[in-house]
């Protein structure tokens, strides 16, 4: 079987297993990251959302023979890395959600949280200040309907990310 070797959470990981497979199953599956979650498989609801070299992708939809040893898998669990927290911190964007109460179930938060992180980040590197209209760019699904404390707390987010 061919090993398949790329960054994971700051981390290089080598797993043995054919390329055709989805990066969301390595994770899960191989892997241990629970992060990420199933919902529809076909790149649609947005349940899995990570991030690839810094830019929201959806595992569902990527094969894991498409990346590269140095390409970076970041999921939810080493969101807080990325801003340089200390164990048991968390990623301003995660302090904004706890702080708006936007979970109910939680099973899209990781990715709603993904999602948003990758989006203030794009709207950063453009160097202008998060919209209204950005904010309609997040298509991640929640069944539960928080999409109002979602906006508020990715308005929030933003201005405690540096």
């Amino acid at each position: 079987m061919p090993k398949q070797t790329f960054v994971l959470n700051g981390e290089p990981v080598t797993v043995d297993v054919e390329d055709d497979v989805r990066v969301l199953w390595v994770l899960r599956d191989l892997l241990g990251v629970q992060g990420p979650k199933y919902g529809c498989g076909i790149n649609v609801c947005k349940a899995c959302t990570s991030h690839l070299n810094g830019r929201a992708f959806n595992p569902c939809s990527v094969r894991v023979g498409d990346l590269a040893e140095e390409d970076r898998v970041t999921t939810i669990e080493g969101l807080p890395g990325e801003v340089g927290a200390d164990d048991g911190e968390l990623h301003p964007m995660q302090e904004a959600w706890i702080d708006r109460d936007v979970p109910q179930c939680g099973y899209c938060q990781p990715g709603q949280i993904m999602a948003a992180v990758a989006l203030v980040k794009k709207v950063k590197r453009e160097g202008r200040t998060l919209q209204e209209s950005d904010l309609d760019t997040i298509r991640n699904i929640c069944r539960c309907g928080t999409y109002t404390r979602i906006r508020e707390a990715v308005e929030q987010g933003s201005r405690a990310m540096s």
